[in-house]
C-alpha cells in the first residue's frame, strides 16, 4: 500500500467513526472493491492528519 493509494481511499471514504484509541478515527473506504479501514490521528501541532495503519476488512 503506498501513499497515493491511501490518499485515493481517503478521498472516497464512505464514513468515519471514533476508534477504540482516544483521539483516533476509523475511516471506512474501498480499495479494489473490498472494504478497508484507515486509522488516522490528527497532529494538531503540525496541522497534519497522520495515518496510523491501513487494513482490509474481512467480510
Amino acid at each position: 500500500m503506498n501513499e497515493f493509494t491511501v490518499r485515493a481511499m481517503l478521498e472516497r471514504a464512505t464514513r468515519f467513526e471514533p476508534s477504540v484509541v482516544e483521539g483516533r478515527s476509523m475511516i471506512h473506504a474501498q480499495h479494489q472493491h473490498h472494504p478497508w479501514i484507515v486509522i488516522v490521528e490528527p497532529d494538531m501541532e503540525a496541522k497534519l492528519l497522520v495515518v496510523v495503519t491501513v487494513y482490509e476488512v474481512s467480510e
